[in-house]
């Protein structure tokens, strides 16, 4: 974690506490967040929850549907997105905090593999994964739109695999749907993130895909315009040494 980053951070912690909290039960802190970030943020919430008695509401789907529903009006204290581009929206049009907005944590890409799918074919250029698919399906989250799907085409067309594989692609609304459809066997192969893939004991990971594939996998996270003051708190707490173990521990890289 960077210096300016847990400066800022601890910044924000600071102020909250320059205001003492009321003795009465608040309102819960709204996050929406990456679906790949449910298990991990899970966690961190329960953690927080555990030190302050404060409630907090997770919300998870596909970064791009969380953008739009907080554009469109929708009420979140804070917003954690898988790429930066949906960040990017928000901020341009004026829905998040100017100065609060910082990246996160990181991940990596794979691809996955049912119990029942065949020979893995090994990731590296011109790769034959359209002949390892045979006539089923590649899961991965939509391309057009969701990040991790964005992530996976990139890959796939740097490989030089895509316009063999796009055809076959079964496109999910978001990360963990992709990661559903592998783990039923509804499809024998898909690609996802690494923390995805450790959270299903039912699914194999069969390659890890070249950092220089794709660009690199980042969640900003910021408070969004007419924040809760008590999202300062949990907002500073994503910082601390107890969240930051927990994001590490479901495998994601820390900033």
């Amino acid at each position: 974690m960077s210096t300016c980053l847990s400066r800022r951070f601890a910044a924000l912690l600071s102020a909250s506490l320059l205001f003492p909290q009321p003795a009465w039960p608040q309102s819960p802190v709204t996050i929406f967040a990456a679906a790949s970030l449910t298990d991990s943020l899970r966690s961190v919430a329960g953690a927080y929850m555990a030190r302050t008695g404060v409630a907090v509401t997770l919300s998870f789907d596909a970064s791009s549907t969380l953008a739009r529903q907080i554009d469109q009006g929708a009420r979140a204290d804070i917003f954690m997105s898988a790429d930066t581009d949906w960040m990017d929206f928000l901020q341009k049009n004026g829905r998040i905090v100017d100065g609060t907005r910082t990246n996160l944590v990181g991940n990596r890409l794979v691809l996955i593999a049912a119990s029942d799918a065949g020979p893995s074919p090994q990731i590296a250029l011109h790769f034959d994964l359209a002949g390892a698919l045979g006539n089923r399906h590649l899961a991965l989250a939509d391309p057009a739109s969701v990040p991790a799907g964005k992530y996976a085409k990139a890959a796939l067309m740097a490989l030089g695999v895509w316009d063999s594989v796009a055809p076959k692609v079964v496109p999910a609304e978001n990360v963990r749907v992709a990661l559903e459809y592998v783990a039923r066997g509804e499809a024998p192969f898909g690609i996802v993130y690494a923390t995805d893939a450790k959270v299903a004991p039912s699914v194999r990971v069969v390659g890890i895909f070249p950092q220089d594939t794709y660009p690199a996998i980042l969640y900003p996270v910021a408070m969004t315009k007419g924040a809760k003051p008590a999202a300062r708190d949990f907002f500073a707490f994503l910082d601390s040494a107890e969240a930051r173990a927990i994001f590490e521990k479901a495998g994601f890289t820390l900033r």
